[in-house]
């Protein structure tokens, strides 16, 4: 659901497509391929934006992407170094303040925050966002490896836990048997907990969760427009194309 109405029409999986530009003028252009390429969220990953440190360049530049992407939803989101993101030369406390400020425009549908920043700070945001009407998304990431099953789940109810409106959990697949860990603990998450899931399993072992994860109860999927933000995305069409193959497999 993004402000009260079910996304993309109730069709799932999602399909978002990452924003990574440094400037004003790369995202728009990553946003008319995204609008090309027919996905239905974007993400625009701020921590690449390099005025990250001014406000009011990231919130005229929430307004201009809002104007390029005819309508499509925007998720906001700031990784962090320590999760796969880029580092940023602002403090904790400004990213918070710039999450704030950016709730309060409504420049964006939904934000990501990392719940490995704790409840004080996950508190602040959940309330910016409740605010404003705006959705959260409460992340785990592990760029190095897939936990066991049981750590897995653990960080999907700890995002319902922490109040946020989405789970998602991302993990790095060193071997195939880490796809199926991370799918079955997707699996085990949407029949124990109310939220809407993301599950991704990155690297060239997990790109087959990005395709069948909706199967298991993963709600979104990233694919590539432009400019992949995590290893194993795929481009958009052959991601849809996929997609559609186990869809029709499965039948009604």
């Amino acid at each position: 659901m993004i402000r009260g109405k079910p996304a993309a029409g109730g069709r799932l999986p999602l399909i978002c497509a990452p924003l990574v530009g440094a400037s004003r003028d790369e995202l728009l252009g990553e946003a008319a391929a995204a609008v090309a390429a027919q996905c239905d969220i974007v993400e625009w990953r701020v921590d690449f934006f390099r005025d990250i440190d001014k406000v009011s360049a990231v919130v005229e530049a929430g307004r201009a992407l809002r104007g390029a992407l005819a309508g499509m939803p925007v998720l906001f989101t700031r990784r962090s170094a320590a999760e796969g993101g880029q580092k940023v030369a602002i403090s904790e406390q400004a990213v918070l303040d710039l999450y704030g400020e950016i709730c309060a425009q409504g420049c964006v549908d939904l934000v990501d925050y990392e719940m490995s920043n704790g409840a004080a700070s996950m508190k602040f945001v959940r309330d910016a966002s409740r605010r404003h009407g705006i959705g959260l998304v409460c992340s785990y990431h592990n760029f190095e490896a897939t936990p066991p099953l049981p750590a897995l789940a653990a960080e999907f109810r700890r995002a319902q836990a922490m109040d946020g409106d989405v789970a998602k959990v991302s993990v790095m697949a060193q071997a195939r048997g880490d796809v199926l860990t991370l799918l079955a603990a997707t699996q085990q998450a949407s029949r124990e907990i109310e939220l809407a899931l993301i599950a991704v399993s990155m690297g060239p072992h997990g790109a087959l969760s990005r395709v069948i994860g909706f199967t298991f109860g993963s709600a979104l999927t990233f694919g590539v427009a432009s400019d992949a933000s995590a290893p194993g995305q795929l481009p958009i069409a052959q991601l849809r194309a996929g997609i559609e193959a186990a869809r029709k497999a499965l039948g009604p």
